[in-house]
């Protein structure tokens, strides 16, 4: 009693016991409620979480491979047809002074076979290409099994295969000593390289030495392409002087590409999907309020008369606002609280398959489960008010 009049108290408690009787009472419709905010939800912690994990491991692979590579090919001069490297090329690049090391692949005119029985015009798809000892070091590549071509083995009938071409000539181990036949030769498979990422056509590639395509395939031709590896700090500039460098006749006919702007590029286009996704999963959440809110709708008209009871015996509108407005925070924390834990998971599992680290970040945790309290509210409002409006002998009535 103050002031003469009687207070109506509802403590925290009351407001957390009345908001779930809608859920108590019929919990499929509360649940089938709480869906639609946990699909939105899940679905843009997902994305999130799958957009970290993948620039996680783009910068792991661009640490590993190093933006400092570069590669020098041969393009198509205006009116000239189509254009060469000089055989003076690599030695030129080599003397630029930011330059660390070079290396060259060079085409061969050959076909490699695992039987001298195939047909003459089939190649398997699998290109021959002559290549120095330092290839390896230059690429930061990796040997799956056996060793590269060093300074003895590259003047002999040897041949390392890169992935692919192993898998398609069904080489995956070195027992038993494996030959291919290269040309009209039989050569001994002294290695398999891992897949190198930035040169898939090295991976369809058979490499053998500069000296052992001279000598046994009668190749004399120049380099078709050059790697080059620069200090970090000094790639553009290198980059700039490559084509004078390595054809100061026609610098218009070299072309110079750094493999991991492919990289680079292919995450921009990923950022582009995952706004595109982001916005499908704000859809999904918006559509998730609007069922929120309908139920809410239809509580209210199906709870007049105990709206009209609880007035009735001291309620105030106040208190009938909490009710529903908490019932509705109940069903979208529910649901929020969920979909952060399907998000979570989709994210763990779908990074653990393609072998990534798993990230998901703070702010779409938390995020997640604020953005839907407050889609909870601004649902549950319209119904609360208009609960809140009704008159105790109208509810009563009803």
């Amino acid at each position: 009693m103050r002031n003469g009049d009687l207070r109506s108290e509802l403590h925290p408690s009351d407001v957390i016991r009345t908001a779930t009787v809608g859920a108590r009472t019929r919990p499929l419709r509360a649940a089938l409620s709480a869906l639609g905010i946990m699909i939105g939800i899940g679905a843009m912690v997902a994305v999130l979480g799958l957009s970290e994990s993948s620039k996680s491991e783009l910068l792991d692979q661009l640490e590993r491979l190093g933006t400092n590579l570069l590669t020098v090919e041969a393009g198509a001069g205006i009116g000239r047809g189509d254009a060469v490297l000089p055989d003076e090329s690599v030695d030129m690049i080599a003397r630029i002074g930011p330059v660390e090391a070079t290396a060259y692949v060079s085409s061969v005119d050959a076909n490699a076979y695992r039987t001298d029985l195939i047909p003459e015009g089939q190649t398997g798809g699998i290109a021959v290409r002559a290549t120095g000892p330092n290839l390896l070091e230059t690429l930061g590549g990796t040997m799956a099994e056996g060793v590269f071509l060093d300074e003895a083995t590259a003047s002999y009938p040897a041949v390392v295969l890169g992935s692919v071409t192993a898998e398609r000539l069904g080489i995956r181990s070195l027992e038993g000593g494996p030959q291919i036949w290269l040309g009209e030769e039989w050569f001994s498979v002294v290695g398999i390289l891992d897949s190198l990422t930035l040169h898939a056509d090295l991976d369809r590639s058979a490499l053998i030495g500069e000296v052992a395509a001279e000598s046994f395939l009668d190749h004399d031709e120049a380099p078709t392409t050059v790697f080059v590896r620069a200090q970090p700090d000094d790639v553009l500039d290198v980059a700039n002087v490559l084509p004078a460098t390595a054809n100061a006749e026609f610098p218009d006919q070299v072309q110079v590409t750094r493999p991991t702007d492919t990289l680079e590029a292919a995450e921009a286009a990923d950022d582009t999907l995952t706004a595109l996704l982001l916005g499908l999963g704000a859809v999904a959440l918006l559509v998730g309020g609007v069922g929120i809110a309908n139920v809410m709708v239809i509580s209210v008209l199906e709870r007049r008369s105990e709206i009209g009871l609880r007035r009735a015996l001291g309620a105030t509108k106040r208190h009938i606002t909490y009710q529903f407005l908490g019932e509705s925070l109940l069903l979208a924390g529910v649901g929020g609280v969920a979909g952060v834990l399907l998000g979570a998971l989709v994210t763990a599992g779908w990074a653990a398959y393609e072998g990534w680290a798993t990230l998901v970040p703070l702010v779409a945790l938390i995020g997640g489960v604020v953005a839907a309290l407050l889609i909870g509210a601004v649902a549950g409002l319209y119904p609360a008010l208009r609960a809140a409006k009704l008159s105790p002998t109208e509810a009563l009535r009803a």
